[in-house]
């Protein structure tokens, strides 16, 4: 991360995600920001003086006095200093906007933070988020330790360990989740039809994430995307080339259980699509007035004689949403599976001093006719649930079925 002493010159921003971070794909655990060094605003570090419209609506004496009362009479007031003291009052701060992505960094989550986003720890490849208050998993990653277990999209995480997630945040989660290679982390599930809690034992791992694979079935050619990385446009496009050579003119982009990544990556494949200048996204801010528009550029390859279908679920979020929905509301493809994990806000990463920053939701994703990504998601136009006891894959079936009428 490039820091001067007054200004950050990289933001991270969703969706991981976000749009959850491409480094973070390395993480083990994805978080729902996107890191978006190409289009980072430039932000100075905050002011020492309070705003007087602060100053002006808030007694502070109430927070003085409740410090100096508990230093005068806690017994073991004097085991902490006044700098933990200040973090502490932050992330209270921060937690009293009920915003679950909206969190503080003091110095040693800082220092992780930075190693989580280069990609250089373990973990065991779930994404996850918070959905009705509760942290959910997006997608396990093919391969994984997660994936391998059988933890499923939809799950939700009660405990880390011995360690209740309501009492954290996703960063703690993700904090307690990952860890030393070879080490166990003991994970409570909750799932859906099952009367009581799923437990799996997992082993820690370096986690390689796979981006493209493709596949093709008669003649309908697939390409499977798992995420939207830094390498995912590059592989795409290989991907796509393959198709065209394949000779097909029916194409299956498969983004179930992807959990998202860089927007340009998102942008730079709907381009593939789309005609220059079509809006691919909007991220609208603080006021309906600030709206940013992201569009298509370059000349499309995908041309009218292609058919396209695109496979979405619960695990498709933040960056897999964005791309469904354009393609979607532009009928250039139709969307077949489940509902979308619903994955819209935007995070900013912003340096207070040389030690801790803050994490901040600064915008939503709104899809090019004007539908919230955060509030439920895509719906696919044809709806199709995988029985989880019939062999066989339901939806990639019926959308062969849709490309062969």
């Amino acid at each position: 991360m490039e820091e001067t002493p007054t200004h950050i010159k990289k933001g991270f921003r969703t969706v991981l995600s976000v749009l959850f971070g491409a480094a973070l794909f390395l993480a083990g655990v994805y978080v729902g920001y996107e890191n978006r060094p190409a289009m980072a605003k430039v932000v100075g570090i905050v002011s020492k003086e309070p705003p007087e419209s602060v100053v002006e609506k808030t007694d502070f004496n109430l927070f003085w006095k409740a410090w100096e009362t508990v230093q005068d009479k806690l017994p073991d007031a004097d085991k902490t200093d006044s700098s933990e003291r200040l973090y502490g009052a932050i992330q209270g701060l921060l937690g009293s906007f009920g915003d679950p992505y909206t969190t503080f960094f003091p110095p040693k989550e800082n220092e992780e933070f930075a190693t989580q986003i280069s990609g250089e720890f373990s973990g065991v490849g779930i994404g996850v988020d918070e959905k009705n208050d509760l942290l959910t998993v997006i997608a396990p990653l093919k391969g994984t330790p997660a994936e391998k277990a059988g933890i499923k999209p939809g799950d939700s995480i009660i405990k880390i360990d011995d360690i209740l997630t309501t009492a954290l945040t996703i960063d703690e989660a993700i904090d307690h989740i990952r860890g030393k290679e070879g080490t166990n982390v003991v994970l409570t599930i909750g799932r859906e039809g099952e009367k009581v809690p799923l437990v799996f034992t997992l082993v820690r791992t370096k986690i390689v994430i796979p981006t493209v694979e493709t596949n093709q079935q008669g003649d309908v050619f697939i390409i499977s995307l798992y995420n939207f990385s830094a390498h995912a446009v590059s592989e795409f496009q290989g991907a796509f080339r393959q198709y065209r050579a394949s000779g097909s003119h029916k194409l299956i982009v498969d983004l179930r259980g992807n959990p998202g990544g860089y927007l340009d990556a998102a942008v730079d494949i709907a381009s593939i699509f789309l005609p220059e200048g079509k809006v691919v996204v909007k991220e609208i801010g603080k006021t309906p007035q600030d709206v940013t528009s992201h569009t298509s550029h370059g000349t499309p390859l995908f041309g009218a004689e292609d058919k396209l279908i695109i496979l979405v679920d619960k695990g498709s979020a933040s960056a897999s949403e964005i791309l469904a929905g354009a393609l979607s509301e532009y009928k250039v493809g139709t969307l077949v599976g489940t509902q979308t994990f619903g994955k819209g806000s935007v995070q900013e990463l912003i340096p207070l001093d040389t030690q801790t920053s803050i994490k901040v939701t600064v915008a939503k994703w709104y899809t090019p006719q004007g539908v919230s990504i955060s509030d439920n998601g895509l719906t696919p136009q044809v709806e199709i649930l995988q029985n989880p006891d019939k062999e066989g894959d339901e939806q990639l079936e019926k959308a062969i079925e849709l490309l062969n009428k």
